[in-house]
């Protein structure tokens, strides 16, 4: 009997103390999440629903860092370079000038990005089918839909003589964004107003400075520091009955006139299979980056009606979505 009850206590000596060995067995992934702050948050959702159709769940088998350096690439980097202190598995690092911050502020640890320009011009891969270093992921079209987005305000807006565009002259994406805005505006016989900014107090007073009858329509370029300002920027031109053309329908939604781009959420649900690639052990450099091409046109009739403006029915009839 006395040994009956030494082999049980045995047992279960041996069934408590491999819990926690058990326990040990599910690696959690930590990944450090760097954006420039505003509607970008949807990328991070998107993250999310994808990492969890991938059979990922938050808390289990991974936790997220989540970093707004609010427009600010000194944030970004600091902030990187902290995640590599603390030895996270990888960095996700969603907007070029972010991903140029935390590139140059590490060095060993993965970055798997969402990019709305072209990485091997930025000189942070080698080559989209083999990126060549420690940073892959997903490219959409921002710049490049720049003169495409200032067409169809045109066609939204007929009567469109002029717009106005702020953004900061130091971002590379915003100087050549503006660049292609500017050649379009001339071809389609608009007045192009441009108003360099370089601080979101800067933002501020340009927004408020801006005069009735200066322009049709505010058109937003893409630049880190005016999407982590987004809500401001809409709400500053509704109160100057500005129609707005943005690249991201999320801001639609929040009251823009309109947008004519990509899904921020998307990005991030297509970017999940590139985080979880690289947990489990797969090298960057061969992860052939994605280029995402789907275009959507969103338009607010609520804000259209709030500011007198009838929206031509042919260019309704091919929105992708109406938000009423």
């Amino acid at each position: 009997m006395k040994k009956k009850l030494v082999s049980f206590a045995l047992a279960a000596l041996l069934l408590v103390g491999g819990l926690p060995v058990q326990a040990q067995q599910q690696k959690v992934y930590r990944i450090g999440v760097l954006f420039p702050g505003g509607p970008l948050s949807k990328t991070v959702d998107g993250l999310r629903k994808g990492l969890k159709e991938l059979g990922f769940e938050e808390g289990k088998q991974f936790t997220l860092a989540i970093r707004d350096t609010k427009g600010d690439a000194k944030a970004a980097a600091d902030a990187a370079r902290t995640f590599e202190q603390e030895k996270v598995n990888l960095i996700y690092a969603i907007a070029s000038s972010v991903i140029v911050a935390a590139k140059e502020a590490t060095q060993n640890v993965p970055i798997v990005f969402s990019i709305g320009t072209d990485p091997v011009a930025m000189g942070l891969v080698s080559d989209f089918a083999k990126p060549g270093g420690r940073l892959t992921g997903v490219h959409f079209l921002v710049r490049d839909l720049t003169s495409k987005r200032l067409e169809v305000l045109k066609e939204l807006l007929p009567k469109l003589r002029g717009v106005v565009t702020v953004y900061d002259p130091a971002s590379q994406v915003a100087k050549e964004s503006a660049q292609l805005a500017r050649a379009e505006a001339k071809r389609l016989g608009l007045k192009f107003i441009e108003r360099h900014i370089k601080s979101v107090e800067e933002l501020r007073q340009a927004l408020q400075a801006l005069k009735a009858g200066e322009a049709d329509a505010f058109f937003y370029i893409p630049d880190p520091m005016l999407v982590s300002q987004a809500q401001l920027i809409i709400d500053t031109a509704k109160a100057k009955k500005l129609p707005t053309m943005f690249q991201e329908q999320s801001l639609v939604a929040k009251g823009g006139l309109a947008s004519y781009g990509q899904s921020y959420y998307e990005m991030g649900r297509l970017s999940a299979k590139y985080v979880q690639k690289v947990l489990t052990g797969t090298n960057p450099r061969d992860l052939r980056i994605e280029t995402f091409d789907d275009v959507e046109l969103v338009i607010n009739l609520k804000t259209a009606n709030q500011l007198g403006l009838t929206i031509p029915p042919n260019v309704l009839a091919r929105a992708n979505k109406v938000i009423k």
